[in-house]
């Protein structure tokens, strides 16, 4: 198993599609939460597809087992639309729950590609671009800002630093099969959309004891109790069921963080603590964005904490943002991923 692993992991380097850790590089401070796992890097874990060449997007990503369809229609507050599971997950049409919170969808958004297996947009980042803490928050987002990143993806400046991260490379696939113009679309669409609070931050020595779903999505265990959170962050659902069936756009997130997180995040996040700069020096009065750099407020801790860390592996690249968190400790990007979250966007 461990030779399969680094052949494997040799592979995707090859392919440029992994520059991620070995297993000696994954030390103990690797934020494994953040990327919506529980255990560490090991020769038995299970790594993202191959993605090359002429792969098709959805080949990138985890194959599960199909679904079969329970056809019990499920509704949320304040729609009248229903649908099934399978229905609220359909890869080329994904519910829209809610219409009136959005304008009218692109069609590459709303159905993506199915010819060339390229999901729909709003089936991760959800017709309202709040998405979740597994994925891209990308509503509010200027279009400048939206575009740069969707090149980042293609040429191989944005990658996960984690090689379990596959939808990370489903993304990368994505942006490299989209025409200039179905780019720009979606980059408008999208930036016309503000982002809404979705986090409440509870501080606290313990958390609900949680699974997770392939790309990374925390759900609470049923009737476990709470176990201590340590060094490390633990992110749900306010309401699990509605999330996970369903896929609620206006769904909550609940963020357990260690005590003192929130105090810890504003200090460094406002005067930087001599290790990095005021992140409102570029990210402006806030943290909601200036000119074409982005709002950072009232994302999940998880995304945040994902950023900051391949910034300082270098697998997500900026000539900006490397230099600005190379001083920054885990303990230190946890503090303030948890710090923004709190934030109004």
């Amino acid at each position: 198993m461990r030779q399969i692993f680094w052949q494997l992991s040799t592979g995707l380097l090859g392919l440029g599609l992994f520059s991620g850790p070995t297993l000696a590089q994954h030390g103990p401070d690797w934020p494994d939460w953040a990327y919506g796992l529980l255990e560490p890097l090991s020769a038995d874990s299970r790594v993202s597809p191959p993605c090359p060449d002429g792969s098709r997007p959805i080949d990138c990503a985890y194959q599960g087992t199909p679904v079969p369809d329970d056809g019990i229609k499920r509704s949320l507050p304040d729609t009248d639309r229903t649908f099934t599971r399978n229905e609220a997950y359909y890869n080329y049409g994904p519910a829209d729950w809610y219409p009136g919170d959005h304008p009218e969808m692109p069609d590459i958004v709303a159905h993506g590609k199915e010819s060339a297996g390229l999901r729909a947009c709003a089936l991760c980042h959800y017709p309202n671009g709040q998405g979740k803490m597994e994925n891209g928050h990308v509503a509010g987002l200027t279009a400048t800002y939206f575009l740069q990143q969707l090149e980042a993806f293609a040429t191989g400046k944005r990658r996960s630093a984690d090689p379990r991260k596959a939808n990370t490379n489903e993304m990368a696939m994505i942006a490299a099969g989209l025409t200039d113009a179905e780019r720009r679309e979606i980059a408008a669409y999208y930036a016309s959309i503000p982002f809404q609070q979705m986090v409440r931050v509870v501080e606290s020595e313990e958390a609900p004891q949680v699974r997770t779903t392939s790309n990374g999505l925390m759900l609470p265990i049923e009737g476990a109790p709470h176990v201590p959170l340590g060094m490390r962050v633990v992110e749900i659902p306010e309401e699990a069921d509605l999330t996970e069936l369903s896929r609620d756009p206006r769904g909550k997130w609940i963020t357990y963080a260690p005590p003192g997180s929130l105090a810890a995040g504003e200090a460094l996040v406002s005067t930087g603590e001599g290790r990095t700069v005021q992140c409102g020096t570029c990210h402006g009065p806030g943290m909601t964005g200036l000119a074409d750099f982005p709002s950072i407020a009232g994302r999940t801790a998880s995304y945040t904490m994902r950023q900051l860390w391949d910034f300082k592996q270098g697998t997500r690249q900026s000539p900006i943002m490397q230099p600005i968190v190379a001083q920054l400790t885990a303990e230190d990007m946890l503090y303030i991923s948890v710090y923004l979250a709190s934030l109004q966007p």
